[in-house]
């Protein structure tokens, strides 16, 4: 860890694996129309564990990195089956 990381500012480190990351972006693109990177697949995967963790009424605020999915357009990451 980084010398200037502040441990007191968050609660938990939440791992996310490169699998779970790329299907949840994929799933924000197709659901929700949210077109984002594998890092903010990562963030939304992360924030809806600690939703699950903390049950219904309780509110959860996940930060997308601003990367914008345009870039990935052309990846795989949004090459859809047609179903």
């Amino acid at each position: 860890m980084p010398e200037v990381l502040d441990t007191d500012v968050y609660d938990e480190v939440i791992t996310v694996t490169n699998d779970q990351a790329y299907e949840t972006a994929r799933e924000a693109a197709k659901k929700d129309g949210v077109l984002g990177g594998v890092s903010s697949g990562a963030a939304i995967y992360a924030a809806k564990q600690v939703a699950q963790k903390l049950g219904k009424g309780k509110k959860v605020l996940a930060i997308l990195p601003s990367n914008g999915g345009e870039r990935y357009l052309s990846t795989p990451l949004y090459q859809f089956d047609e179903e």
